[in-house]
């Protein structure tokens, strides 16, 4: 359960990265930038939808443990 806590943040920081790299080839010319603009705002997607997924989860066991005697 800890590991799930720590995956979000790992598309958040691959969300920073692409986002960088994004900026970094704006003015290149190649489409490799709209490449990275996508992955990136789908890694700043999957971050938020990991949290919500994780937030509900701890929720439903925190509503487990306390219907349980």
């Amino acid at each position: 359960m800890k590991f799930l806590k720590f995956t979000q943040y790992v598309y958040l920081a691959a969300a920073a990265f692409m986002a960088y790299r994004t900026v970094e080839l704006w003015n290149s010319g190649t489409d490799e930038r709209y490449l990275y603009l996508i992955f990136a705002v789908g890694a700043l997607a999957m971050f938020f939808f990991r949290r919500l997924y994780f937030k509900k989860f701890e929720e439903r066991a925190k509503n487990n443990q306390q219907k349980q005697p």
